[in-house]
């Protein structure tokens, strides 16, 4: 049951008492409006207040007509919100409307905030829930057939983000360019240059790499080399973010499955 206040804003009741108000923090998915879940999909029917990312397809808001929608994203470089401004939205229109809903692109938990979120909204009295969605680190790949981890190419994985909060290369690229592992790193084209020597210092230069713009979505590219090679490719592809970098000998499990296809592919009759 909700009750109007004052101001004619709707209070969330639960037996008639008013409570603080609720935030679910909901991860959109890698940019493939079918691939939320459906635990995002009714969070976003039961939502009084969407705020939503850059990365989060604005499709899916029909699923909540009914509520008030407010872009807090950053785009090429501008913020809309910074992050405390945001973290006082959800608490202010969680307070005076009900439920917030707090709409990220991939999993929010994947280098998206949202535990930061979750923590101050909870902080401040609110009923707080998450639903995970399908990262990007995990999807993107798999949707152009890199798999992260393959028998006899890759025993684990590591997912880095290509920028820290100082704006530097993370350390752990350095670290993971030792292994043989499969690295996937988010937010790093602005680094691409830096990630190139590091690997190439690292006895690397054949190593497959793969780069992918806005992954699953309709004007989704991608750019395939290796470290001798990627350079180019990125030029001549145009690639620039939002993009993923993969990195190590699963990319050519790719390339493989486009042979077997072809090879297997039944011929055209023609009668």
């Amino acid at each position: 049951m909700k009750l109007k206040n004052e101001n004619g804003a709707f209070s969330p009741c639960e037996n008639g008492k008013e409570r603080a108000g609720k935030l679910t923090v909901v991860g959109a998915g890698p940019g493939d409006v079918e691939l939320i879940t459906l635990k995002g999909i009714r969070a976003l029917q039961n939502a009084d207040v969407v705020l939503y990312d850059a990365l989060a397809t604005t499709e899916l808001l029909e699923y909540a007509p009914q509520a008030e929608h407010i872009f807090v994203g950053k785009r090429k470089g501008c913020y809309s919100y910074q992050q405390e401004q945001i973290n006082e939205l959800i608490v202010s229109r969680a307070k005076s409307y009900g439920h917030v809903v707090r709409l990220k692109g991939g999993d929010p938990f994947v280098f998206g905030r949202g535990a930061e979120e979750i923590e101050y909204a909870a902080k401040q009295g609110l009923e707080v829930e998450m639903v995970p969605g399908i990262s990007s680190c995990l999807s993107v790949p798999a949707a152009q057939n890199i798999p992260v981890t393959k028998r006899g190419s890759s025993e684990s994985f590591w997912v880095i983000t290509g920028t820290t909060k100082e704006h530097k290369l993370s350390n752990d690229v350095r670290l993971a360019a030792k292994s043989s592992a499969t690295v996937v790193i988010l937010m790093g084209m602005s680094k691409l240059p830096q990630i190139i020597e590091l690997f190439k210092k690292e006895g690397k230069s054949e190593t497959p790499i793969a780069i992918i713009q806005n992954g699953t979505r309709a004007d989704e590219k991608i750019g395939v080399g290796t470290f001798a090679s990627i350079k180019e490719e990125v030029a001549r592809q145009e690639l620039a973010n939002p993009a993923i970098i993969i990195i190590g000998e699963v990319v050519r499990h790719r390339e493989r499955i486009l042979e077997i296809q072809e090879k297997y592919s039944e011929p055209e009759l023609v009668f």
